[in-house]
């Protein structure tokens, strides 16, 4: 049975990797190519830190003044945090082909979403995103963060449509799981011609040269 809607993360999956983003910004500042995605990843303070500014519960500011030191930990690198999370994700770039097959989706009448764990609203900007998405869900907006199932339903729910009747993309296996749980067809973004090729079969769309 052909879905009805697509719900899709943003960085990652629209953009290009956002962990060689962050691995590029450490290298520009003599820091580890690994130190952030290190830092989330083992440290419990930074990993708490990063929960409450992407449920909305920590503004940006008040995360990047605390987070800077914990990053710079052990190193002699001293970082301005004012504008720090901005800086993380400067050298992401919109990936074309997967904005090219939302749009189809789009333009073909289904409904379809971005669901994005928010993590500096700058990051969304530039990307006209209007034209590809009916709605845009924004973790620290809804004060809600995948994998949680609660807005995996939020979202359908915003486009009027069943779980059962979505598809959900994204890059970390983890947020794909948290979908599935919440009974929606998963896809795990590694590759875009990858991903453009299921979504065209799970979709019926004419296959285009990726």
């Amino acid at each position: 049975m052909t879905p009805r809607a697509l719900l899709i993360d943003f960085g990652g999956v629209l953009t290009t990797n956002v962990f060689e983003a962050f691995g590029a910004f450490c290298t520009s500042v003599g820091l580890d190519s690994d130190a952030l995605a290190r830092v989330l990843r083992d440290d419990d303070e930074a990993a708490r830190l990063l929960t409450l500014v992407e449920t909305g519960e920590l503004d940006e500011p008040e995360f990047e003044r605390r987070f800077a030191p914990i990053l710079c930990r052990g190193t002699q690198v001293t970082l301005e945090p004012d504008g720090l999370i901005g800086r993380f994700t400067e050298t992401l770039r919109p990936e074309p082909a997967m904005l090219n097959v939302v749009e189809r989706i789009h333009d073909a009448g289904f409904r379809t979403s971005i669901v994005s764990n928010s993590f500096g609203y700058g990051a969304y900007d530039g990307y006209d995103l209007d034209n590809y998405v009916d709605d845009v869900v924004l973790s620290g907006r809804v004060g809600i963060r995948k994998p949680s199932r609660r807005i995996y339903l939020l979202a359908a729910g915003r486009l009027g449509v069943d779980p059962a009747d979505c598809v959900f993309v994204d890059d970390l296996r983890q947020n794909v799981v948290g979908a599935e749980r919440a009974g929606m067809t998963g896809v795990h973004h590694r590759a875009a011609a990858d991903t453009v090729r299921q979504l065209e079969l799970l979709f019926r769309l004419q296959t285009v040269p990726v």
